[in-house]
C-alpha cells in the first residue's frame, strides 16, 4: 500500500436531536463509558451488541481513565450546545461528553487483528492540535505534508500508551478550538489520567480490537452517570 499523506478519520454531520434515535438505531455495538459526575477522571466501560430492538451487555464492565479535568460537551454526532454542564476546548484537559463514531485503529506494529481499518505508526505520523492548521485534528505523514502547524503529537512514541489504540471522531469535520486528537489507547495505570483521552489496561483495548466491527456501525458513549440517566429515554440508550 502506498504511504498515505492524510490519514482519513471520516466525516461526521451534526444531527438534530430528532435525528439521534435513526443514528442509534444503525448501530449494532455500544461502548457506553460512565464517570461519577463531571471532574471525575475515572470511569466504567460497558459494551452493548444489538439482539433485535434491544442492547444486551457484553462480557463484564472495565476500567477506565478520563481526562485530568474530567468530561466536557464535545462535538459529536449531536450538537450538544443546549445542555448545561462544561464544554470540551482545546488543551483543556477533558474528555468528550456525548456520542461519537470510531474511526482508524492505530498501533506500533506493523498489522494487528482487527477489523477497523488499521494504521501501522511510523515515525513521521503526528497528530495535529494547532487549531489554526488546514490539518487539524487529523492524523498526517509529516515526512510527505506540507507543515503549516506549530503544535503536533508524535504517534510512534518511547512507551506503550499508543502500542494499540483507536480514533475517537470527536470534532470531525474539525472546528477551531474544539479539541483534537481525541483517542481510546492504552492507561500508565488505573489512577493516573489523560490529557483528554480515554485510556485502559491493555488487555481492554485488544478486546476492543478483536471486538469491533465497522459493519456493525459501532459508537461510543460517553457521559457522566447523571447525564446518562437523564437522557436515557430521550436518547434511546440501553440501561447501564
Amino acid at each position: 500500500m502506498n504511504r498515505l499523506c492524510t490519514i482519513c478519520v471520516g466525516l461526521i454531520l451534526l444531527l438534530p436531536c430528532a435525528a439521534l434515535a435513526q443514528g442509534l438505531d444503525g448501530s449494532a455495538q455500544l461502548i457506553v463509558v460512565t464517570s461519577k459526575n463531571w471532574d471525575d477522571i475515572k470511569g466504567i466501560a460497558q459494551r452493548y451488541e444489538r439482539h433485535g430492538s434491544t442492547f444486551e451487555k457484553v462480557e463484564a464492565p472495565f476500567a477506565v481513565v478520563l481526562g485530568k479535568h474530567g468530561m466536557g460537551w464535545g462535538k459529536g454526532l449531536l450538537d450538544t450546545r443546549q445542555f448545561q454542564g462544561p464544554v470540551k476546548q482545546e488543551g483543556d484537559g477533558k474528555a468528550p461528553a456525548g456520542i461519537f463514531k470510531l474511526g482508524s485503529a492505530f498501533g506500533y506494529d506493523a498489522s494487528a487483528a482487527t477489523r477497523l481499518p488499521y494504521l501501522a505508526l511510523t515515525t513521521t505520523i503526528e497528530c495535529v492540535d494547532d487549531s489554526q492548521s488546514t490539518r487539524y485534528n487529523e492524523l498526517v505523514d509529516g515526512s510527505v505534508v506540507a507543515k503549516d502547524w506549530d503544535s503536533s503529537e508524535r504517534m510512534r512514541r518511547s512507551d506503550d500508551l499508543y502500542r494499540q489504540g483507536i480514533f475517537i471522531q470527536h470534532n470531525t469535520p474539525a472546528s477551531p478550538g474544539a479539541g483534537s486528537c481525541i483517542f481510546f489507547h492504552i492507561w500508565r495505570g488505573p489512577t493516573a489520567p489523560t490529557r483528554g483521552c480515554t485510556a485502559m489496561d491493555p488487555a481492554d483495548i485488544a478486546r476492543l480490537f478483536s471486538w469491533l466491527d465497522p459493519r456493525q456501525s459501532p459508537l461510543l458513549v460517553q457521559l457522566p452517570e447523571a447525564q446518562y440517566e437523564q437522557l436515557r429515554e430521550r436518547w434511546g440508550l440501553p440501561s447501564r
